[in-house]
Formats: C-alpha cells, sequence, structure tokens
C-alpha cells in the first residue's frame, strides 16, 4: 500500500524535509508504508549535490536550501506541482537509472493526458517539450523548454525528494538561476502552452498515469 499525501496550502521546505527524513527512516524499518506526497512550496531554489555557484544569478532573491539531491539548481514555488516520492527502491529491482526512467515514464503519461509530448533528451535531466509555437533558433532547429524537473535522493534504498512539474508557476522566477545547469533552453508550463490545466486536473492524471507506469516498473 501507498499512501498518498495532498496539502493544501504552501509547505515550508524545512517542514517538507523534515517530514520526508522521517518517513524515509520508517518506511526502512518497516513501520510506515510507502508514500507520495504533492505539494507547494513558497518562492525558493534548491541546490543538488552537482550545483554550481556560479549557477546561482540571484543568490538574495529568494531563500536557498542545500537539497542533498541529485542535480543542480532547481526553482520551487506556487503554481508548482511538487511530487516527493517516498519509494523503496530496492524492491523495484534496486537499479537507481531505471528507477529515475521510470519516474520520467510517468511524467511523460501524466503529460500525455493533456495531449502534451514531453521528451527526454541525452545529457539533460527532466522532461522537455518540442516548441512549435516559437522561431527556429540560430541553428535551425525547433526550440525546446523544459516542463518537469527530476532530482532524487536514496537512503537505504528508499527515495526522497522526486518530481516538480510546472503547471502555473511564474516563469521570471527562473531567471534567478541557471535551472540544472543549461542556460540554452527554455522553461515553460501547462499554462504558458495554452491549456486551462489546474492543479486538481494535474493530480488526477498523476494517479491515473501512475497506474500505467510505477505499478509496472521496468526495473523489477
Amino acid at each position: 500500500m501507498i499512501e498518498w499525501k495532498h496539502s493544501d496550502g504552501l509547505v515550508p521546505y524545512e517542514e517538507a524535509l523534515s517530514f520526508m527524513e522521517t518517513r524515509v527512516a520508517d518506511i526502512s524499518a518497516g513501520t510506515a508504508p510507502e508514500c507520495i506526497w504533492l505539494l507547494e512550496h513558497p518562492p525558493l531554489y534548491t541546490a543538488g549535490t552537482s550545483a554550481k555557484p556560479q549557477d546561482l544569478v540571484a543568490p538574495d532573491r529568494f531563500p536557498v536550501y542545500e537539497a542533498r539531491r541529485g542535480g543542480q539548481y532547481t526553482y520551487h514555488g506556487p503554481g508548482q506541482r511538487v511530487v516527493y516520492v517516498m519509494l523503496d527502491v530496492a524492491k523495484r529491482g534496486r537499479d537507481v537509472r531505471c528507477f529515475v526512467h521510470d519516474l520520467e515514464r510517468w511524467v511523460i503519461e501524466t503529460l500525455a493526458e493533456f495531449n502534451v509530448t514531453g521528451e527526454i533528451r541525452e545529457g539533460r535531466v527532466g522532461v522537455w517539450v518540442t516548441r512549435d509555437d516559437k522561431p527556429l533558433t540560430a541553428t535551425g532547429a525547433k526550440p525546446e523548454d523544459k516542463i518537469a524537473a527530476i532530482g532524487i535522493r536514496l537512503r537505504k534504498w528508499v527515495s526522497f525528494h522526486g518530481i516538480s512539474i510546472n503547471v502555473e508557476p511564474d516563469l521570471e522566477h527562473f531567471s534567478g538561476i541557471v535551472p540544472c545547469g543549461i542556460s540554452e533552453h527554455g522553461v515553460t508550463s501547462l499554462v504558458d502552452l495554452g491549456l486551462p490545466v489546474t492543479m486538481g486536473d494535474l493530480d488526477v492524471a498523476l494517479k491515473t498515469a501512475y497506474k500505467r507506469t510505477m505499478e509496472t516498473p521496468n526495473c523489477a
């Protein structure tokens, strides 16, 4: 059994981190079920283990937290669905790359519920969309924007941190960092793509897509 936890309002980052630390320990001990937590944060930046100081463009703009997850700098804020995944990776095959790939499949299947084609790119973390509505780049390619970020950490084969999907955040807030260390591409959201999607709509899609991806993982 997996507990789906949902929080209304904006959850402070410290509160979320404390909950994840405790739940991961309890899952490892066998005293609590796995958990997926859907929430939003107030505006903040987090630094992953590969974050480069020069990628924090505006260090005084929002609070900055050392996340100790994989990846570089990310932004969290209102209008972005954060999905924290506290799952037992040991029983899912003990293959971290495969687990991350399943998370990517989950996001892509979720976006497909809104007829959005999400894609992954070699050497670029997260999920991307091709922008047919924007001019071609200088190289003649179609521009691509990031719509979802993925970054996890494992402790005793239990995951925490997870996914963020842009529903309707203030995209200008991303300008305070170089998101995931990638400066040559932009950031988008479901609403920016012209889709009147609400957070509730996304939550329904996440739960529907979960059954097709994470409940039938490639790794196990």
